[in-house]
């Protein structure tokens, strides 16, 4: 179980670092550059959101189906790790999160260069003519 949320865990840092990468200042020609790599790297990596999406709902099922240790027939030990079992689920909804909305602010970022660049060549042809 602890292999998917490492997985997903470096996925998150993957896409935090393209959006930084995205986000910086550049000159036109890298930006171009860097803004179609990525699109290309977008088709493929759209997986991640149904990944994510399963995780949420698996974190969900678990939460329905967790015993609950409220009552003072509960040990310590117990208690603790009840408490401690609900800290990692929230955890790993909020890394679910970040996961999907990451990639979708890094799809709108390419999206919006490739119009503004569309826009660009639109506005030098009327410029021409």
């Amino acid at each position: 179980m602890a292999l998917q949320w490492l997985i997903l865990s470096y996925v998150v840092a993957a896409e935090a670092a393209v959006a930084v990468i995205l986000t910086l200042p550049s000159p036109n020609l890298i930006k171009k550059r860097i803004v179609s790599l990525i699109s290309l790297i977008l088709q493929p990596a759209v997986s991640i959101v149904p990944f994510a999406g399963f995780q949420l709902l698996d974190i969900y099922w678990k939460n329905e189906h967790r015993l609950m240790c409220t009552s003072e027939v509960c040990t310590a030990s117990e208690r603790d790790h009840y408490e401690k079992s609900i800290y990692k689920a929230q955890r790993n909804v909020v890394l679910c999160a970040i996961a999907i909305l990451l990639y979708w602010c890094i799809y709108r970022v390419c999206k919006y260069y490739k119009d503004l660049e569309s826009l660009e060549e639109a506005e030098k042809r009327y410029k021409e003519e």
